[in-house]
C-alpha cells in the first residue's frame, strides 16, 4: 500500500513525513509533491504525486492523499483533519480540500517555487481561492519552506525528471 497509518506528534513531524514521501516519489520518477493528512493525531494517509505513474493529470499528491484518507476513514467527510503539503496546493487540490471539509492546510514551498522548477502552475493562491469561494479552510504557508524547496532541488538534479 502506498499510504499507511502511523501515529505522530507535531507539525514538524507530519510535514517531514510529507517531505520524505515526496523524495520517495522523485526517486520513483514522479514529481516533488506529497501530502500527509492527519485527524486527531492519526495519520490517515501520506502519499506522493503519481501523475506520471498513472498517466492521470489529476493524481496530485494532495488528491492522492485525500482519496486514500477517505478510504481509510470510510467517509468523504474529513472534518477536523489537517493536510500537510510539500507545496501550496493548486486550485484543483484546494477545491478538493474544501469539498472534503479538511480544516487546515499547512504547506511548505510556494506556487512560485513550483513554477521556477518548470511546472505549469496557475498562479491563484490558496488565500485567493479561500476568499473568492468563501471557504473556511485555515491556511498556513511557508512551513519548513527551505526543506521543501530542497525536494525541488533534488527533483531538478535528476536525469529522468519530467514536469507537467
Amino acid at each position: 500500500m502506498i499510504c499507511k497509518k502511523v501515529m505522530r506528534l507535531d507539525d514538524n513531524t507530519y510535514m517531514r513525513m510529507a517531505i520524505e514521501k515526496a523524495r520517495e516519489g522523485v526517486s520513483q520518477g514522479q514529481t516533488p509533491f506529497a501530502a500527509c493528512i492527519v485527524l486527531n493525531g492519526e495519520v490517515l494517509s501520506c502519499c506522493h504525486n503519481v501523475v506520471w505513474q498513472t498517466t492521470d493529470i489529476t493524481a496530485h499528491g494532495e488528491i492522492h492523499a485525500i482519496r486514500q484518507a477517505c478510504l481509510n476513514a470510510k467517509t468523504i467527510d474529513l472534518s477536523g483533519a489537517v493536510l500537510y503539503s510539500t507545496c501550496e496546493p493548486c486550485p484543483m487540490c484546494f477545491a478538493a480540500i474544501h469539498w472534503a471539509r479538511i480544516a487546515k492546510v499547512i504547506y511548505g514551498a510556494t506556487i512560485a517555487d513550483a513554477k521556477q522548477a518548470g511546472f505549469h502552475e496557475l498562479t491563484i493562491s490558496n488565500e485567493q481561492m479561500k476568499s473568492l469561494g468563501g471557504s473556511e479552510v485555515e491556511i498556513e504557508g511557508g512551513f519548513l519552506r527551505e526543506e521543501n524547496v530542497k525536494v525541488f532541488e533534488y527533483f531538478l538534479s535528476r536525469a529522468n525528471k519530467k514536469v507537467y
